[in-house]
């Protein structure tokens, strides 16, 4: 960041005063620019034994399937941040049921959180971020296709959780150095 949003002049990168990490400092106004991660919320949205998912229309990963998420805007809850999504990616409504998991990927400074939730009825339709959406059994989730790890940790843990009767609040952290199939993870389970 070269200029002030407050008052557009140049920034210095230095530690302020009670801080342990540098920030960008405006010279003229003081004013101190955060750059702080940023929250990505979904869901896991299911009509009866099947499992919502999109096929992105937007990089990164165009082309690959998803659950429906996307950026937390200011002024909402995170559950109705999963609701918006869910409606705007994939035209469905969703009954939002409790916070499933969690996944921290600091190298990338985003936060990655998925809800339980339950649609009314199986209606579903591709928005302006989708190829196109489809209801899946766990049996015919594309795996090979999926756009990103937080997804592919998300649902495994979400089969089990089905499978097992009992659904817990999960957490992970990604790590960057991962090769294969299963990334390795720092994970932390909890009951509701």
């Amino acid at each position: 960041m070269s200029f002030c949003i407050r008052c557009g002049n140049a920034t210095a990168l230095a530690v302020p005063d009670g801080d342990n990490l540098p920030r960008h400092i405006c010279g003229t106004c003081g004013h101190i620019h955060y750059d702080n991660p940023r929250m990505i919320v979904g869901c896991i949205a299911t009509w009866e034994d099947r499992i919502l998912l999109c096929r992105r229309a937007i990089e990164p990963r165009l082309g690959y399937w998803t659950l429906p998420a996307g950026f937390m805007e200011n002024g909402e809850t995170t559950a109705e941040a999963a609701r918006r999504e869910t409606l705007e990616e994939a035209g469905a409504q969703v009954d939002i049921d409790a916070a499933f998991a969690l996944v921290s990927i600091a190298h990338i400074n985003q936060v990655h959180l998925f809800y339980r939730g339950r649609m009314p009825s199986p209606a579903c339709a591709a928005g302006e971020e989708s190829l196109e959406v489809g209801l899946f059994r766990a049996d015919e989730i594309p795996w090979e296709a999926l756009s990103f790890r937080s997804v592919r940790l998300c649902l495994e843990q979400f089969l089990a959780d089905r499978q097992r009767g009992d659904f817990s609040f999960h957490e992970r952290d990604l790590i960057p150095d991962w090769h294969g199939d299963h990334p390795p993870t720092n994970a932390r389970n909890s009951t509701p």
